[in-house]
């Protein structure tokens, strides 16, 4: 177990050094649901995730997206037809993935 706690407590470093050879060499997509100004939490270090943020942010193109998760949805779905399949005792029923609001669809 020591040697899993010492690799991850590198687990930064680790990711700065990948980052830091990718830099100006190839395209990267880096995807996070934390705003910029927390990723010191993760990183443990400002120092280490100011250097990190400068070279991903350099020649970038940031897409912020914000809205409903997808999976969220999913998983309210899957739980909703659950519910309704045990109050129908149990009894199978076809479901389709709503492709616009990613809900699932069942013939109850």
């Amino acid at each position: 177990m020591r040697g899993l706690r010492r690799t991850l407590d590198r687990v930064p470093e680790l990711l700065f050094e990948v980052f830091s050879q990718r830099y100006e060499r190839g395209s990267t997509i880096v995807t996070s649901n934390l705003p910029f100004e927390d990723w010191t939490s993760v990183f443990s270090s400002e120092r280490l995730t100011g250097a990190l943020l400068d070279q991903l942010t350099h020649h970038v193109h940031i897409l912020e997206m914000n809205g409903d998760s997808y999976r969220l949805k999913q998983s309210k779905g899957r739980r909703r037809k659950s519910e309704r399949v045990k109050d129908a005792g149990s009894q199978a029923v076809p479901e389709t993935i709503d492709p616009d609001t990613g809900e699932l669809n069942s013939g109850l």
